[in-house]
């Protein structure tokens, strides 16, 4: 059980219960709102981390009875049926504790910002690309959820160098989380006579979208520019600069943005892909600190990490994190992609555990 991280959440908890008692918070409607939510998802797990610790210290003083030699042996007897009560209550806690935190984190319940980027194999990784976010959004639409596209940068041929888009509705990260890292796709190009099968790859990265109030930037901390849009091809979309970059001097993030009309509503944008990769960046740092295996661990969607082959000749997904091969390659890219997420949830949960 991870101790470290149970007492970081804890510690988040009693921050968010203090800014629930300032003036200005529960007089602004979207902030109060936006804490109050934090602080449900909380809640219950620090109740249990609190109990399993007043338990632990009870069965302590347990034991300190057990060795005392100058406690009469009735006292001792009840000490030890104490003891064995609070032991098997202490294995429950433990055991909800740890489902709480490998199956609801706290970021399950968020809204997600994806990026699909190509990667090796030129034109054909740009057009898997563009598959592959077909795939998403047809996936979202079976589940009801809302897409908006943050920023797209299309080919000539109808493929995709980048995209980047959000996803509202329930449990999205809950399902998308572990569809980071290396996508590999195998196939025959268009653009191949010969008909010799390629290898490319595409990179996915699935970031949960904080809070406003989660993650604060200073504003003395960014630089803008502005520049011209371009279109696909490199043509000017625009006359005006109303293309934003966003770069965050402490961490040397860069994002930009550039598909909406006015320079407003690109830095808005840019500024939600910020937030989450400052959030990504924050917990990639916590992950260092708790330990260097975690940071390695299976399913932790890093995106160096290959997790995935699509092979088109044999109609094959091979899931690589948990050995699984299904044959319905046309229905997963058509969006029906329960069954493999399903999987991919069983199959991570039980390495964790």
């Amino acid at each position: 059980m991870d101790n470290k991280k149970l007492e970081q959440m804890e510690s988040r908890y009693e921050e968010i219960k203090k800014l629930l008692s300032q003036p200005e918070i529960l007089t602004n409607t979207h902030l109060l709102e936006k804490y109050s939510k934090g602080y449900r998802e909380l809640e219950k797990v620090v109740f249990l981390w609190r109990k399993y610790r007043e338990i632990t210290k009870e069965i302590k003083k347990m034991d300190e009875i057990l060795k005392d030699e100058k406690e009469e042996d009735e006292v001792k007897e009840l000490a030890k049926e104490e003891k064995n009560r609070l032991s098997e209550e202490l294995k429950k806690i433990k055991k909800e504790l740890e489902e709480s935190l490998t199956e609801e984190d706290r970021y399950s319940k968020r809204n997600v910002i994806m990026e699909i980027r190509a990667g090796t194999g030129g034109e054909e990784a740009s057009l898997f690309a563009a598959d592959l976010y077909k795939m998403y959004i047809r996936f979202g639409e079976k589940k009801g959820w809302r897409v908006e596209n943050i920023a797209l940068h299309p080919t000539d041929r109808g493929g995709f160098r980048e995209t980047i888009f959000a996803v509202e509705g329930k449990n999205a990260f809950k399902n998308l989380r572990y569809e980071s890292g290396v996508h590999r796709v195998q196939r025959v190009p268009i653009t191949e006579s010969s008909g010799r099968i390629h290898t490319s790859t595409v990179t996915v990265a699935v970031l949960p979208e904080p809070e406003e109030v989660e993650i604060e930037v200073n504003p003395e901390d960014l630089r803008i520019d502005t520049f011209h849009s371009q279109g696909a091809g490199g043509q000017h979309v625009n006359v005006t600069d109303s293309a934003i970059r966003i770069t965050h001097e402490p961490t040397g993030i860069v994002v930009q943005c550039q598909d909406e009309r006015s320079q407003h509503q690109n830095k808005t944008k840019a500024m939600r892909i910020l937030r989450a990769k400052l959030l990504q960046n924050k917990e990639s740092e916590q992950q260092k600190e708790i330990s260097e295996q975690r940071k390695t661990q299976i399913g932790k969607g890093e995106r160096a990490e290959r997790i995935r082959t699509y092979n088109f000749p044999q109609s094959r997904v091979s899931d690589h994190r948990i050995h699984l091969t299904l044959y319905n390659l046309e229905n997963i890219l058509n969006g029906d992609m329960d069954d493999l997420i399903q999987s991919l949830q069983r199959g991570l949960k039980e390495k964790k555990l």
